[in-house]
């Protein structure tokens, strides 16, 4: 009798967005899909906040990004730059402790560089 094969289920990420109400993140969004299928992960959702300058803490969609890491529907928070949680590295740290303790990881693409949108 051949031996049973456990199914392993796709790694799930939540994109997570943030930049001024007028700012077109679409291409930052683009490159978040392309990577996360570039290792084979699940996209379960792509969170935006479009609320400029907030720290971190008063950002609905953030929380929204964690919540999901904490109902176990992802195992990351996926995005582009840092300066999208946050350019203050204390915020920023205190925002990946929180994912953390929520069960998963925040990750981020790349460096953060010279662009055409407001960070958070």
């Amino acid at each position: 009798m051949p031996a049973r094969v456990a199914k392993v289920d796709r790694f799930r990420v939540v994109v997570y967005l943030c930049a001024a109400a007028n700012s077109d993140i679409a291409g930052p969004r683009e490159e978040c899909l392309a990577y996360a299928g570039s290792f084979g992960w699940q996209i379960v959702d792509v969170v935006e906040d479009r609320v400029g300058l907030l720290p971190p803490e008063g950002r609905e969609g953030l929380a929204r990004a964690v919540e999901l890491v904490e109902e176990r529907k992802a195992g990351a928070v996926l995005t582009p730059w840092r300066s999208m949680i946050s350019t203050i590295a204390q915020e920023y740290d205190e925002v990946a402790r929180s994912v953390e303790k929520a069960g998963g990881f925040l990750h981020v693409m790349g460096a953060d560089r010279a662009r055409p949108h407001t960070p958070c």
